[in-house]
């Protein structure tokens, strides 16, 4: 898969088959629509392209919703690869971006700027200044400038269309089994190991503190969590750990924290980066009476994590 961070650094192809959208999760749904972009592309000898943008335009248009992402940037380009496609075009999104009418969305970029032939279309895709764009404006102007357009329905689990939104929803609410069926894998955490006040160093619980790389990352709903612990940078095997996400109301703390105990472990991680798989979750957050009940808690919590770990 060629990567290209501008329209500006895409030369246009001579037979490009062609999807738009944020695919912000990668998930089935999307997968979906990319498995038949590739289906089409090759039947008639042509090349996947997906236009994509960031930052994600609801994050440009309406900042004070403070718009938190189900991938970071590396994430979504790695998973992108996984399904086969050819070209990914990252287009830097911006206001003045946003007012770019939908008949010049199609004719000078989809057209001029990639080669279209052919587009494939999510069921309810819409793009342009205002959204103003639609399937049905598509099907117009494909005689008009050369390209034919397909339109993918809606992918339903039990009824429930999949979206990136109602993945966000799963994870704020820590139903992250949920979230990794929509996602069809773990939903991930990456960032470097800090320095702590190495309060579970003291209960026998060893933890390192993650500072997330990328700060407009959706975190998972306060609790404890069944992790797997990747380590990107070396030959370390993956390894099973407990998350804990919240404010350590025991110890009264006064930030969030992201802190990780990964079983069987011993090692120096400061400066590290880890990525964290998130599994499933354990139970909310508690406050305690007392480090020692806090420690009977770890205990269960540890003792819950390997009996779910020998499962899979």
């Amino acid at each position: 898969m060629k990567v290209y961070y501008s329209l500006s650094d895409f030369q246009p192809l001579t037979n490009a088959v062609v999807t738009t959208g944020t695919f912000d999760g990668v998930h089935i749904g999307h997968r979906k629509i990319l498995s038949q972009l590739n289906d089409v592309a090759r039947k008639h000898n042509g090349e996947s392209v997906l236009l994509t943008f960031f930052p994600h335009p609801r994050m440009v248009l309406q900042p004070d919703l403070e718009l938190k992402m189900l991938n970071s940037q590396k994430e979504k380009i790695e998973l992108l690869k996984s399904t086969g496609l050819g070209h990914l075009i990252i287009h830097p999104f911006s206001l003045e971006f946003s007012r770019t009418s939908s008949l010049d969305f199609v004719r000078n970029i989809l057209v001029n700027q990639i080669g279209a032939k052919k587009l494939v279309i999510g069921y309810d895709h819409h793009f342009g200044r205002n959204r103003e764009g639609s399937f049905e404006h598509l099907k117009e102007y494909g005689p008009v400038y050369g390209f034919d357009v397909e339109e993918i329905s809606a992918q339903d689990i039990e009824d429930t269309t999949v979206s990136s939104t109602k993945i966000r929803e799963a994870i704020s609410q820590g139903t992250i089994e949920v979230a990794n069926q929509y996602l069809e894998y773990k939903f991930p955490l990456f960032g470097q190991v800090v320095s702590g006040e190495k309060i579970g160093h003291t209960l026998g619980f060893p933890t390192a503190n993650l500072q997330l790389e990328d700060s407009y990352k959706i975190t998972p709903a306060r609790g404890v969590y069944a992790v797997s612990v990747e380590f990107p940078h070396n030959n370390e095997e993956p390894k099973w750990g407990i998350c804990n996400i919240g404010m350590r109301p025991t110890v009264g703390g006064k930030f969030q924290t992201i802190e990780v105990h990964i079983l069987d472990f011993e090692g120096d991680l400061y400066g590290q980066n880890l990525n964290l798989r998130f599994h499933k979750r354990l139970r909310a957050e508690m406050k305690f009476d007392g480090l020692e009940a806090l420690k009977q808690q770890l205990q269960q919590d540890e003792q819950e994590a390997r009996t779910y770990f020998t499962t899979l």
